[in-house]
């Protein structure tokens, strides 16, 4: 490598310029020489540094080299049919000998019941109930808010509860919210992944049984909405509003209802205390619910109405029944369980002083034994499609047939007041209950004695159960809703969760029975 230096020069006056270059192997030399009119020379001279350089080689260690053959496998025999198929010796003597053994052998075992009922259980069963979740949302604990109810979404992964409190006696404004947990991705109980401010109480609480997104809801002060989860900045999809037609008391139970020819075309049925169930129903405007048919409970037009004692006929509580989608029971506050009809065109014998677009029906065909008292909660049974249950404050379960007034059973639970009870989704027997003194009690029809089969409870908490809700996708857990604002998820043995076969023929027993 050669490396040269060149220097320009640029001088006005006339001089003489010599420039001598040397090269010697890796050194360079230019000398230059600046002769001027004065006779003067000025000689500079420069060099550069020597350059270096190295040769390097690589060169692998080693070389490996492998490889890899199939061996020699033997040709399969031919698979030969018939006669000419080779066999052991003795096998068609032995078949011939034990062919008339071996079949009436057979016919015997399809003749006997020795196995009959017999199911085979493939999941290691649990003997044990436990407590896997405890969701307390520190807002509710600050603010002194009840669990109200609760709901399981579509998928069984998500619960949603609402917040507020009903024991203040006097029209409500203090705010509340909705509260979700997703259950498949590790809940930590203190932190909510869904919370929906609401300027009132939340009453009552329905997941979308399609759409895990949309919840409908009642409010203390007579509204019905529906949320949509998807939607972060603002949730509610759609409200009644305060109109002349919605309901002006709390709303007590909301829930998803397909009367139409389609499934798919789900309506909201609601119900309040002043007596007016009515139908909602999402049109072309998406933040309105509209109604679209309207019922109200009148004493007057009551079946046997002067044989009870009551002076009003405020709805607490509603149910539809699974197995026909005309028949719907409804509790009231004294005591009377009604079964109605969404198919009467009875006209209910209501003054108002404003014209009503949609007209209000009297639904009410049947009347029931009255209770003792509100009755809290109506659950029909997925089962027999005559049978449900109720509760409310007289203590006690009561076990109904559609076809007969008076209770088929009453099961004593406490002394203090019922909230609500639920048929188990798996167990046809097997029902559940919440009560005033903290206490989640189930039992099972199958047995002899009418003692709960187990009873739920947190440790040190004496507050009231004020909710449950068994989830339909796993029947083994149930949630419960508690008065200091948490919610408990239990998981259930698999005494109180798989189904005997007998069951369905002990329920048919039941429901045959004539009450006393």
């Amino acid at each position: 490598m050669c490396l040269y230096i060149y220097i320009y020069i640029y001088i006005h006056t006339s001089k003489q310029i010599h420039i001598k270059h040397f090269e010697m192997d890796s050194l360079q030399i230019i000398q230059l020489t600046l002769e001027t009119n004065c006779n003067s020379k000025q000689t500079k001279a420069c060099q550069t540094v020597v350059l270096h350089s190295a040769d390097v080689l690589v060169q692998t260690v080693s070389v490996s080299s492998s490889g890899s053959q199939t061996e020699a496998q033997d040709q399969e025999q031919p698979f030969v049919q018939g006669d000419h198929a080779p066999s052991a010796p003795g096998l068609k003597e032995f078949l011939q000998r034990v062919e008339d053994v071996v079949t009436r052998e057979l016919v015997r075992n399809a003749q006997s019941h020795a196995f009959h009922g017999y199911q085979v259980k493939w999941e290691e069963p649990s003997q044990q109930v436990s407590l896997l979740h405890h969701l307390h949302p520190p807002c509710a604990t600050e603010r002194n808010l009840h669990v109200s109810c609760v709901s399981w979404s579509c998928t069984g992964s998500r619960i949603v509860c609402g917040y507020g409190r009903m024991d203040d006696g006097d029209w409500s404004t203090q705010s509340s919210f909705v509260c979700a947990w997703n259950l498949d991705r590790g809940v930590l109980s203190r932190k909510t992944d869904l919370m929906i401010d609401v300027h009132t109480t939340v009453t009552a609480l329905s997941c979308h049984p399609t759409y895990p997104a949309l919840i409908a809801g009642g409010l203390f002060t007579g509204e019905v909405l529906v949320w949509d989860s998807s939607r972060t900045l603002d949730p509610v999809l759609a409200r009644t509003g305060m109109l002349a037609e919605s309901h002006r008391e709390p709303v007590y139970h909301v829930s998803w209802v397909s009367l139409g020819q389609k499934k798919e075309d789900l309506q909201v049925l609601s119900c309040c205390s002043g007596g007016k169930i009515l139908l909602w129903t999402l049109n072309s405007d998406p933040t309105r619910l509209v109604l679209s048919d309207a019922f109200a409970l009148v004493l007057s037009q009551i079946p046997h109405s002067s044989s009870f004692k009551v002076t009003s006929v405020g709805v607490t509580s509603l149910a539809v029944s699974p197995w026909d989608s005309d028949t719907f029971l409804v509790g009231c506050e004294g005591g009377l369980l009604l079964r109605c009809s969404f198919s009467c065109q009875t006209l209910a014998d209501i003054s108002s002083s404003s014209e009503q677009a949609v007209p209000l029906r009297a639904p009410v065909v049947f009347t029931f034994t009255q209770n003792k008292g509100p009755v809290h909660s109506i659950h029909c049974s997925a089962f027999h499609r005559n049978l449900f249950l109720c509760c409310g404050t007289d203590g006690s379960v009561h076990l109904h047939s559609l076809l007969q007034a008076d209770p088929l059973m009453s099961v004593r639970v406490s002394d203090c007041y019922l909230f609500q009870v639920q048929w188990s989704p798996s167990r046809p027997l097997v029902f559940a209950v919440a009560t005033g003194q903290g206490e989640v009690h189930l039992y099972d029809l199958g047995r002899r004695s009418l003692k709960p089969s187990s009873v739920l409870q947190r440790d040190g908490s004496r507050q009231p159960s004020t909710c449950l809700n068994f989830n339909s996708h796993n029947p083994r857990l149930l949630a419960v809703g508690s008065a200091d604002g948490s919610v408990c998820v239990w998981q259930l043995s698999a005494e109180l969760t798989q189904q005997d076969t007998r069951e369905g023929g002990t329920l048919e027993l039941i429901a045959n029975q004539v009450s006393e």
